[in-house]
């Protein structure tokens, strides 16, 4: 199959859970990110005026020398190491980000690592302070996602955490085929196959005839390889394709209510939990 079929009704800028359900994760404007920047620049003047002041407290006891180099050490740290830290330690989080509700994340929408935050950390050290930010408002405004140089080095961009994510409603189990998917050996679909139906089926209506009724006729070939029997002639592809991704979803949900119902029976109840079982 095609990547062109895996992918419809999925945006560049979804993420795909195991169940074929797209999750938007939308990029933060220019404008949160910029109130975000500040806030982090005024906690990070705090710090080094705290520095400056217990540096001055020293000079009497220390030489210039050592003062100036305490004082140029203490402002990469502030600068450069504060906000690398922070941000691997919170998984994309900065105080700023933590007020306005944003988040850095890589492109694939997992949380960065030490890696990504050293890479933005160090460019923004360059296109920020040096530059009053204007490299990095330009390219904020040039990208669709809104990011910076660091971003696009350190492949990450910036979203809003606050917003919540929209998953698209169970697929309904055509009544027409309903007696069929009960009785019929159903095998587990591959993640490729199964995503490819979740993400088609919701977008079929808005495909072109040609394109809608080629892509139907394939998934349904790659669904009967894991189907039997066949189902009953006369039936549209994307009445089987619902009917079965449907019953996959109704034996999984079984077959955990009956583990959870087995678990409760082998396993004495927790007594630190909150809800205890009954």
């Amino acid at each position: 199959m095609s990547t062109t079929s895996q992918t419809v009704g999925v945006g560049e800028d979804d993420l795909v859970t195991g169940e074929g359900v797209a999750i938007d994760l939308p990029p933060a404007s220019i404008g949160p990110r910029i109130l975000a920047g500040i806030i982090d620049y005024v906690v990070m003047i705090g710090l080094l005026t705290g520095v400056f002041t217990l540096a001055g407290a020293l000079t009497a006891q220390i030489d210039d020398a050592l003062t100036s180099a305490v004082i140029l050490i203490s402002t990469v740290l502030v600068l450069v190491a504060f906000p690398i830290a922070f941000e691997t330690v919170t998984r994309g989080r900065t105080p700023g980000k933590m007020a306005l509700g944003l988040r850095a994340v890589r492109d694939d929408g997992g949380p960065i690592s030490f890696r990504h935050a050293l890479a933005r950390g160090l460019l923004r050290y360059l296109e920020v302070y040096p530059l009053y930010g204007i490299p990095a408002v330009i390219c904020c405004v040039l990208n669709k996602r809104g990011k910076r140089i660091g971003d696009l080095v350190a492949g990450t961009y910036v979203v809003r955490t606050s917003v919540t994510a929209r998953l698209a409603p169970p697929l309904p189990m055509p009544p027409q085929l309903a007696h069929w998917a009960w009785n019929a050996d159903i095998g587990a679909l591959p993640d490729q196959l199964a995503l490819s139906i979740r993400t088609f089926l919701p977008a079929a209506s808005s495909m072109t005839p040609q394109a809608r009724e080629a892509m139907g006729l394939s998934l349904l070939e790659e669904v009967a390889l894991h189907v039997s029997p066949p189902p009953p002639p006369g039936n549209h592809p994307e009445y089987v394709l619902a009917a079965v991704v449907a019953d996959r979803r109704r034996r999984d949900l079984e077959r955990l209510q009956r583990d959870d119902a087995l678990r409760r029976r082998l396993l004495a109840p927790d007594p630190l939990s909150p809800t205890p079982w009954r």
